[in-house]
């Protein structure tokens, strides 16, 4: 009636045995991956000590997410973009001052890699004519790399008054982790 189940995985196929070699550029990933990872002694200093720079770097962290939530924050580059204006360029440099204080606050630690493609790909942009024929593919990457950025700002802003790291964590702490791999 049921299938015979067991816990011995099936004989690999013949040949899948042979180790598959890396190119240099995954061995190079795969070293900086291992670099990332830390003892659990580490990890709850580290952790420890995020909060703790949340704590002391609240008003900074509010003012940047106020200025990120503001209609010349938030509200007018979405226009800009919609409406086909150069000026949606002018985000980028609000991103790159709130990933700048992001990266303050834990220096010890590299920012999340995927945090780190998105931000490059949405920063360091310069406004050409040429742009104009591929609107969103130049312009797209900038609103997303903002919008990221302000999510983590608006995450350390909330969790900077918890009093422990917390457990269960909320998906927004968490995420926060994330960002200086620590989750």
């Amino acid at each position: 009636m049921f299938p015979e189940f067991n816990l011995d995985p099936p004989d690999p196929p013949a040949g899948a045995k042979e180790a598959k070699k890396r190119s240099p550029e995954e061995d190079k990933e795969y070293q900086e991956w291992l670099s990332r990872h830390l003892k659990p002694a580490e990890h709850d200093r580290l952790t420890h000590l995020l909060l703790q720079r949340l704590k002391d770097n609240k008003s900074q962290l509010q003012q940047m997410f106020e200025e990120m939530s503001g209609h010349w924050g938030y509200e007018d580059p979405f226009y800009r973009y919609y409406h086909g204006s150069f000026q949606v360029y002018g985000v980028q440099s609000t991103t790159e001052k709130a990933v700048k204080l992001l990266q303050g606050l834990l220096p010890e630690r590299q920012l999340n890699r995927v945090f780190e493609r998105i931000i490059g790909e949405g920063t360091g942009k310069e406004f050409e004519m040429e742009h104009n024929k591929e609107w969103d593919r130049h312009t797209r990457p900038m609103l997303e790399a903002f919008t990221h950025a302000k999510f983590m700002v608006e995450m350390a802003v909330r969790y900077a008054d918890l009093p422990e790291p917390p457990m269960p964590m909320p998906s927004g702490w968490a995420a926060l982790l994330y960002l200086y791999d620590l989750r």
